[in-house]
């Protein structure tokens, strides 16, 4: 190749390599702890049976990824007073997951369940209640804000 040709085609490359090559802008994933908060709404009446069955079937399985190493830190909270209906949670549950890589990557929590609970017809059974209990489920990433940082 001729060296007007050779350096046209290298900036060809260079004009059209950032177009055929999204990839470069995706800034890669982060190592920081990635938090997710879940809010649960029982029926009303019901919120204790919810807490009894999660802290039996689902409680467990996250103590076991915190071993596993997927998850940092798991709590739940329960609002101290009512909101109005619209705006009411009955327990939110916070898992601090290793990185967002780890809390968005495929994970067999199947087989953790069938290892943990060999019962699958009562677990299986247990957790639908669990779920038809509750008039609102909703999951919601969270990220810290620097509010001294300089904008």
């Amino acid at each position: 190749m001729s060296t007007p040709r050779a350096l046209a085609f290298l900036l060809f490359l260079t004009i059209t390599l950032p177009i055929i090559s999204p990839a470069q802008s995706v800034s890669p994933p982060s190592d920081k702890p990635f938090v997710v908060e879940y809010y649960y709404k029982a029926k009303w009446g019901h919120a204790d049976e919810f807490l009894k069955l999660f802290k039996k079937n689902h409680y467990p399985i996250l103590k076991k990824e915190i071993e596993l190493g997927r998850i940092a830190k798991v709590w739940v909270d329960q609002p101290r007073y009512h909101t109005t209906e619209d705006g009411r949670w009955d327990f939110r549950v916070t898992i601090i997951f290793k990185s967002a890589t780890v809390a968005n990557e495929p994970f067999d929590e199947a087989t953790l369940q069938k290892q943990m609970y060999p019962d699958q017809d009562t677990f299986q059974r247990e957790e639908q209640r669990r779920f038809e209990i509750l008039d609102g489920h909703w999951d919601l990433p969270v990220k810290p804000v620097d509010v001294d940082a300089r904008p």
